[in-house]
């Protein structure tokens, strides 16, 4: 038989928006509590969370023009204006950059006062003020109490507790500070209060901001920069990026300055010397004028001090030329600190090209030490780019500079000669007056070189004071431009509201997709063809037969159509037997039998209600009958027929208790006996309804097909499975139980008939042992599983 038992599909049919309304509709309770749970959460949410806001600036970067040396090394680079924005971008973000703008701001101390739900930062207006030690705990929260007479208590996680004097030095436990009464708030008014504050790292401080700030170019050809910077206090966000603009662009004019810096800091090393070297010649050059009283030259001695004063200066200027080759050649082998390289214009080197590398080098060099300290500069591409311009500039410099001292040595030599030559004339002079212009000729020398460092120094001057900025604010962060940009209200209240509607209804459709209890007529229609002769409604009433206490009422109604619907299924007048069993116990089996044959007896015709449910008693419990004599005394010969037919209080209602439970129920029932009671029944009375065990459980329903006119399989409700019905369509297709129809009990009204999808696989069998687990659970006391209890009351389980 079970071989033949095939897992059944409730057929596939188009979504029925009737029925899933349908669902929805009757359980609008749960949206409603729902939307308000999720509205109150972005409620909360929107009122204590802290709010975050977002500054902006904008920032205008020039491009330089390009000076030979920047031709020489960019002419093949397409890429150049947005490596220059690029470049000017890592700046902004570079760590020494962060570190600038922080070191003129007060950021070192943050303060908050603490509310019931949150705590909100104090700034820029500080209700005290915290000085920290250079040696003290960084990060910590501490909490901090005003007292009455200038005290306050000082807590720190759960064990440090120390009370100390308003301006008197708190150092223990690692930390280490002082308190100070603030311009903005008496002590006094603080009392009372609480408050917290932290005391950063300067290191930890430089890199959140520089992790917070937000520099995008407008476009990938402008060169207008938009700094962004987020945080839950608008001037201090406003505070940093301001700061931070002014600091690279006077990072940029210092730039543009440091050439000349690097020629004054030079000349005026060099100015120290010669302005010694020239006291030293003026006062030999007096003394002896003096002491020889002589204080002129013969006219001879005037022409040979002119030419040696030409060749002189000739020779200075190319010997200081060729000092500055080696020192250039020096720097550049030593690769220490290029942007420090004095330019050679400031020297007195008149060479353009030589000019436009060393400026280019200088600048390359002071933006890759800016770039260097802002991240790691092997992974970074814009230090690798500019470290591989400065190396091919370095490797032109090197070049040139070779070809110069080469050149400068040959004119050297050239100059030393004729120097030579003008010198054998002194000889030919006196030796008071020779000496005379050996003096006067080294006091020339050091008052040329003096007057010509004086003029460098003074150009170098001028040059760093015409000096301007390439780049400038366009516009400052402005705290009245601030654009709030967490919480956001109204798209938290749309996604509560969403989520609201959204959450009741995936549970709505997650509930009937698993839902495997019978809660649609269709449902039962799909999967079965058995015909349904009753439907059956709730039973509000505390009676267990409401059709005899409460006869016009709609439950009496449904068993009067019940009962009419019998009379076309047992036409001839000797069908008289109808058996009552359900899938399992708790389905209704007993009242559907016990109201049936009171309706029946209402009718004028005289019924007998069999307990045959020999394992679980329940007909005399109804109708308050001793149990001691009954069906199985009688199948065993401990009874007479009359002594077990009992008249009810209902006219023409008569019952047959089950009596004391055997041992052995089936074996009883397939006995002759069995046979010989209904038959004697059927003699004097006019109907029999039998309330039989559950089929699934026991086998004596199917023991008992065989006396039956009518079967009635009672489904009850949102109770029983599906696999309810395939039972049924089994026990009718194998032809155990003849004449099976349906009754649906405990129909409530304004029940939903939606249809679900559901597929699943039955496999009760049908040899009997096999309801081994019904079994056991049917012999003890009847049981609900928490989710029985939660849907239907254990009252209206007692009543039906």
């Amino acid at each position: 038989m079970a071989d033949s038992q095939e897992p059944y599909q409730v057929q596939e049919d188009n979504l029925d928006i009737k029925k899933l309304l349908n669902k929805i509709f009757r359980r609008w309770y749960w949206f409603v509590l729902s939307i308000c749970i999720t509205y109150s959460i972005a409620w909360f949410i929107n009122r204590y969370t802290v709010p975050q806001y977002d500054i902006n600036a904008s920032l205008l970067v020039n491009e330089e023009k390009k000076s030979m040396g920047e031709l020489l090394v960019s002419v093949f680079d397409r890429y150049g204006p947005r490596k220059n924005i690029d470049n000017e971008i890592a700046i902004l973000k570079s760590y020494s950059m962060a570190a600038k703008a922080l070191q003129n701001l007060d950021f070192g101390v943050s303060y908050y006062i603490v509310g019931r739900i949150r705590e909100t930062e104090l700034y820029p207006k500080k209700p005290f003020l915290v000085v920290p030690d250079s040696t003290t705990i960084y990060g910590k929260q501490v909490d901090i109490t005003f007292l009455p007479g200038k005290k306050c208590q000082i807590s720190i996680g759960e064990d440090i507790r120390e009370t100390i004097n308003v301006g008197e030095k708190f150092e223990k436990y690692g930390f280490a500070f002082t308190i100070y009464p603030s311009e903005f708030a008496n002590i006094e008014d603080l009392e009372g209060r609480k408050y917290f504050f932290i005391i950063h790292n300067f290191n930890s401080l430089v890199n959140r901001y520089r992790r917070k700030l937000s520099v995008v170019a407008n476009d990938k050809r402008g060169t207008v920069l938009t700094l962004s910077l987020s945080g839950a206090v608008p001037q201090k966000e406003a505070d940093y990026v301001n700061t931070l603009m002014d600091a690279y662009i006077q990072n940029g004019l210092d730039e543009k300055n440091q050439m000349s810096i690097n020629a004054i800091q030079f000349i005026n090393e060099q100015l120290g010397f010669v302005t010694d070297s020239l006291k030293r010649a003026e006062d030999i050059l007096e003394n002896f004028r003096t002491s020889n009283k002589m204080f002129d030259f013969t006219l001879e001695g005037h022409a040979i001090l002119e030419r040696l004063n030409i060749l002189i200066s000739e020779q200075q200027k190319v010997n200081t030329q060729l000092n500055y080759y080696r020192y250039l050649r020096n720097y550049l082998e030593k690769e220490d600190e290029l942007g420090r390289i004095v330019a050679p214009s400031i020297m007195g080197v008149d060479d353009l090209l030589l000019n436009s590398l060393v400026n280019e080098l200088v600048k390359l060099s002071i933006k890759k030490s800016d770039l260097s300290n802002s991240s790691d500069p092997e992974k970074n591409p814009i230090v690798r780019n500019l470290d591989a311009q400065i190396s091919s500039i370095q490797a032109s410099l090197r070049e040139n500079v070779n070809q110069l001292v080469e050149s400068t040595d040959v004119a050297l030599k050239d100059v030393n000669k004729r120097r030579s030559d003008v010198e054998k004339d002194l000889l030919k002079l006196p030796v008071t007056e020779r000496r005379l212009l050996e003096i006067q000729r080294e006091y020339n020398l050091n008052n040329e070189t003096y007057n010509f460092l004086l003029k460098k120094h003074a150009e170098a001057a001028i040059a760093k004071a015409s000096n301007v900025a390439d780049n400038r604010v366009l516009d400052y962060a402005i705290v009245q431009n601030a654009s709030k940009i967490a919480p956001k209200a109204s798209r938290n209240i749309l996604i509560a509201i969403a989520l609201g509607l959204l959450i009741p209804l995936i549970l709505v459709f997650i509930i009937d997709f698993f839902n495997h209890k019978i809660s649609d007529l269709d449902e039962v229609r799909k999967i079965t063809s058995l015909p349904i002769i009753g439907i059956i409604g709730h039973n509000n009433k505390a009676s267990e037969i409401p059709v005899a206490e409460n006869p016009t009422s709609p439950l009496s109604e449904s068993f009067r159509a019940l009962r009419t619907n019998l009379h076309y299924l047992l036409r001839n007048k000797d069908e008289k037997i109808i058996a009552v069993s359900s899938t399992v116990s708790g389905e209704g089996k007993t009242f559907i039998s016990t109201n049936l044959a009171s309706i029946i007896a209402h009718s004028g015709k005289k019924v007998l209600l069999m307990g045959l449910d020999l394992r679980k008693p329940k007909i005399n419990k109804v109708f308050n009958i001793n149990n001691h004599e009954g069906i199985s005394t009688y199948l065993i010969g401990d009874s007479k027929y009359e002594d077990i037919i009992h008249a009810t209080n209902i006219a023409n209602l008569y019952i047959a208790p089950s009596g004391p439970i055997p041992p052995n129920p089936a074996e009883l029932i397939e006995t002759p006996k069995m046979g010989e009671l209904l038959n004697k029944a059927c003699t004097e009375f006019d109907f029999i309804v039998i309330d039989t065990p559950p089929v699934a459980v026991v086998v004596d329903s199917i023991l008992l097909a065989q006396y039956t006119n009518l079967n009635i399989f009672v489904i009850r409700y949102n109770l029983s499975s599906k696999d309810s019905l395939l039972l049924a369509n089994d026990l009718q297709k194998q032809e155990q139980i003849k004449s099976l129809s349906l009754v649906i009990n405990d129909v409530s009204a304004g029940s939903s008939y939606g249809l679900g999808r559901y597929r699943y696989n039955y496999g009760y069998g049908y040899s009997y042992s096999g309801y081994g687990n019904y079994y056991n659970s049917y012999m003890e006391e009847e049981k609900t599983s928490f989710w029985n209890r939660l849907l239907f009351w254990k009252n209206r389980k007692n009543k039906q």
